[in-house]
């Protein structure tokens, strides 16, 4: 159990500042594509497959380094294992601004995604170590309101830029920020002394599969993964086309209305913590709570299918319940020891971002399917028939959540 008497306010500041700046740098990367697609689209001509899988390579590597990067946290530490990750971010970057082809920019793109792969569970696993596990919903929902901040960036102030410079300047800025990033988290964040004795490689492994073989990490986790893969896949790069596509924005009024999703985005990460950790006060679970904010997502869904009411309005709350998914983490991490928290983070992260991978670019595929819409636009029932695939997806979840609710299948993991 942690010692309350060691939770200082300088102590919180050191902890969420340095790693609040990392996971927005993370979501600024993560989202800049829905703003700057029309420029990579003129400039080299992609079809929607390939801006799906362009935008979604940074989705792929973030993925793929989950697993390594769980024990890696465990073993080495947050601080030092995300400030050595950023640099990778930060040349990922710089190649990205100087590639000629899209097999250059997918380079820059994938090492931006292995770069920032630790921004977001260096925090989760830094938090379990200093934090009451009674405060880690809160804490969470801290560290993604800076996930929204990089979010809202990625908005009209990317667009903004784009009279002063080209987007290749913009990535050559997010470089050196990048650099300067990293050196905050390795000199700012504080370390606690680990007291347990150095795992084995053999026995980091037990703990990895003590993870994927409970039932209890089952329960919740479909329907999280499904959640928030819609939620990034599309809340990155496809928002932005819909807008233009479907709605008929231009590009300034597709801009101001990203910048209202990523506002609904902070306000949805704060309150989902707030209110779980509140709640949990009088006995209501946090996955009751989880649970009752992915359904009203996938409602925002619905209704940007069916074309009722208005479209910013919908898309703002797609942006406000699209974040509860993330208490996802904070229920794990209440079950689980402390000592394998990086690992059970991490599988779920690898879960969610391979699913937001396959999701984003399954919508270009999906989207090509039809003919192109009127001015080089994509088609508008290709859209619809991709959001409702997504959909799908996630009422399967929701349905499997629902079993494993009434059949129990929940409670504390013993390892």
């Amino acid at each position: 159990m942690n010692n309350q008497n060691d939770i200082t306010t300088s102590l919180l500041l050191r902890l969420f500042i340095p790693f609040g700046l990392g996971y927005a740098v993370s979501y600024l990367f993560r989202s800049i594509n829905a703003v700057i697609a029309p420029n990579l689209i003129l400039e080299l001509n992609l079809s929607p497959s390939d801006l799906g899988l362009l935008t979604s390579a940074y989705f792929l590597c973030f993925a793929a380094f989950q697993l390594p990067l769980g024990m890696l946290l465990d073993r080495f530490g947050p601080r030092r294992v995300e400030s050595a990750l950023l640099l990778f971010a930060a040349g990922g970057a710089l190649i990205f601004s100087l590639a000629s082809s899209i097999s250059g920019l997918l380079i820059g793109r994938a090492l931006i995604g292995l770069g920032v792969s630790a921004c977001l569970m260096a925090a989760f696993k830094s938090f379990s170590s200093w934090l009451p596990s009674e405060r880690l919903p809160f804490a969470h929902g801290i560290q993604m309101v800076s996930g929204g901040v990089g979010a809202l960036l990625a908005t009209t102030p990317v667009e903004a830029s784009l009279t002063l410079t080209d987007w290749r300047g913009v990535f050559q800025i997010l470089a050196a920020a990048t650099v300067i990033i990293a050196l905050v988290i390795f000199y700012l964040v504080p370390e606690r002394q680990n007291n347990q004795q150095v795992e084995s490689f053999s026995e980091q492994l037990h703990g990895l599969r003590s993870v994927v073989t409970t039932r209890s990490f089952w329960y919740i986790t479909p329907w999280a993964v499904a959640s928030q893969a819609t939620y990034l896949a599309v809340q990155s790069l496809w928002s932005g086309p819909w807008l233009r596509d479907v709605a008929g924005y231009s590009r300034p009024e597709v801009a101001l209305v990203l910048w209202w999703i990523a506002i609904a985005m902070i306000i949805g990460y704060f309150s989902a913590g707030w209110l779980a950790q509140r709640l949990s006060r009088y006995g209501v679970e946090v996955a009751q709570v989880a649970a009752t904010g992915m359904g009203l997502f996938l409602l925002s869904q619905v209704l940007l299918i069916v074309a009722v009411g208005n479209p910013t309005l919908l898309w703002i709350g797609f942006g406000l319940f699209g974040t509860s998914g993330i208490l996802a983490y904070a229920i794990l991490a209440q079950h689980f020891p402390q000592h394998i928290i990086g690992r059970c983070n991490s599988v779920l992260n690898l879960l969610v971002f391979a699913g937001a991978f396959a999701t984003q670019w399954l919508v270009g595929i999906i989207i090509g399917f039809f003919p192109p819409g009127a001015e080089g636009g994509y088609s508008p029932q290709g859209y619809r028939a991709a959001f409702l695939t997504l959909i799908a997806l996630q009422l399967a979840g929701a349905v499997w959540f629902e079993f494993c609710r009434r059949r129990h299948i929940k409670g504390r993991i013993k390892t």
